[in-house]
């Protein structure tokens, strides 16, 4: 069992849910409130569709082993810093933010995404 693939899965699971049963309530701690049908959908297909499909696959992540495991371990893991880069060439741009949401949600990225990487080294 990989804990850590199993640990960001249940991160990725329970934004995925959230978002699907909530939208509003992933967009909150960013001052964006989505108010019509199509804000709504995109909240659930990129936070809730796109979240339980990566639950998913690190669900498999953290009981196989092998080169798909290290695939998926790496897709994921360069998927999370990606996120965390958009946060930081944001503030390099010019966006100042406060802690929370986004320099917490950046820790919270850039952990797991090395933590999924840590995981591909032999």
């Amino acid at each position: 069992m990989n804990p850590v693939a199993l640990l960001v899965a249940i991160g990725f699971a329970a934004m995925g849910t959230a978002a699907l049963v909530r939208p509003a309530f992933i967009w909150a701690p960013f001052g964006a409130v989505p108010t019509t049908p199509e804000a709504r959908s995109e909240v659930r297909a990129v936070y809730g569709g796109f979240g339980l499909a990566i639950t998913g696959v690190l669900g498999y992540a953290a009981v196989a082993d092998g080169d798909v495991r290290r695939g998926i371990l790496i897709t994921v893991g360069a998927a999370l810093a990606g996120m965390a880069f958009g946060r930081l060439a944001s503030a390099f741009l010019g966006d100042r933010t406060s802690f929370y949401p986004n320099w917490f949600y950046f820790l919270v990225e850039f952990v797991a995404a090395a933590g999924l990487f840590g995981m591909c080294v032999p």
